[in-house]
């Protein structure tokens, strides 16, 4: 009887533990919301003002890669009104600055994805060598070289045309899957290791 009574509490223990609410503090740790803890990580900081913050891209997908983020709390793309035009330019502006004194020679591209996957507005400020080990998978390069990668100027565009930037999630989302291809000469790669080894083959200096 003892021993059952010992089994017994032993399955109510566990079955208190299991319905306990997991609370905020598993959602606060989200990798999704991870710009924010990086927007103070004094080893990932290049530069700050007082409307915005430029890191080094934890995982860059280039040899250099930047992101631009405002310390106005903007969710994303959606979150975007009017007023946020002077700001858009200025992260622009920024992007294009820290770029020329990084590497005045190599071709950068300044834009946003469509439907991105972490929280809190960010410009990539982009090398298009793609040279990195952090670039691993069709979705990493399609998200950077098709159409849902936004140039910086089309995003201002839409906001001072209509007030608002609203990409559809579901067009954009099937960008990630299209076909591997070269982004510079269009030669279609069967592969991520075909592909950074064909991409070593360009050039990717302003001139060229």
């Amino acid at each position: 009887m003892a021993e059952s009574k010992s089994v017994k509490r032993k399955f109510d223990d566990v079955a208190k533990a299991e319905s306990k609410p997991s609370g905020t503090k598993k959602f606060a740790g989200h990798w999704s919301q991870g710009l924010l803890a990086s927007m103070n990580d004094p080893d990932l900081i290049v530069e700050k003002d007082d409307k915005l913050t430029v890191i080094k891209d934890k995982y860059p997908k280039a040899k250099h890669h930047f992101l631009v983020m405002p310390k106005e709390t903007i969710p994303n793309l959606k979150s975007l009104k009017q007023e946020h035009l002077d700001l858009l330019k200025h992260m622009e502006k920024i992007a294009r600055d820290v770029a020329q004194r990084t590497d005045k020679k190599i071709k950068f591209r300044f834009g946003y994805h469509a439907v991105p996957s972490m929280s809190h507005l960010h410009l990539h400020a982009i090398s298009q060598d793609f040279d990195s080990p952090s670039l691993k998978t069709k979705k990493h390069w399609n998200s950077f070289t098709s159409p849902y990668f936004v140039d910086s100027s089309e995003v201002i565009k839409r906001l001072e045309k209509e007030h608002k930037v609203d990409f559809n999630q579901k067009e954009n989302t099937e960008y990630l899957s299209l076909d591997l291809k070269c982004h510079v000469c269009g030669r279609p790669m069967k592969n991520m290791p075909s592909l950074k080894s064909h991409i070593r083959t360009h050039s990717y200096t302003c001139d060229s």
